[in-house]
């Protein structure tokens, strides 16, 4: 239902939160180990978020990236619409255009519900609830 982009920008996302409570910048080869992703690529989905204002980046020795407590208040539902489009939360389940309450497909209600259900769970997820956790909370955040 994710993207592979939209997966890497979510568990980037949610380390950053975690490890930037003290505006402390996370660098990218910290980041790409942690949520074993390949580094040019999840440089790329990170530098895109920035430039839409979900995270913070700076340049340089020191550089890296780190997400703000304004920003921490974005949920998980608004990376995923960053990364991917609103269609997992508001498409047709058989990806049909003209799928709608007036004309609806043969899964509409059920698929309705179920994507209801998953926009209710990532919004309400917001950045800052990872940034509670102790050091001795370690989130499991890299693909076996």
């Amino acid at each position: 239902m994710l993207s592979k982009t939209c997966e890497y920008a979510l568990r980037a996302m949610i380390y950053i939160a975690q490890q930037s409570k003290d505006g402390h910048m996370v660098n990218i080869k910290e980041i790409s180990e942690k949520i074993n992703s390949p580094e040019l690529f999840i440089a790329k989905i990170l530098q895109s978020l920035s430039k839409k204002g979900y995270l913070q980046s700076s340049k340089g020795r020191y550089g890296g990236f780190c997400i703000s407590d304004k920003e921490a208040e974005f949920s998980l539902a608004d990376i995923v619409e960053a990364i991917d489009g609103s269609k997992m939360f508001h498409g047709c389940g058989l990806g049909l255009e003209f799928c709608s309450e007036t004309n609806p497909c043969p899964i509409h209600n059920q698929y309705k519900e179920a994507r209801d259900k998953l926009y209710s769970i990532y919004g309400e997820v917001t950045l800052s609830s990872f940034r509670n956790g102790n050091e001795a909370d370690i989130l499991q955040l890299k693909r076996r």
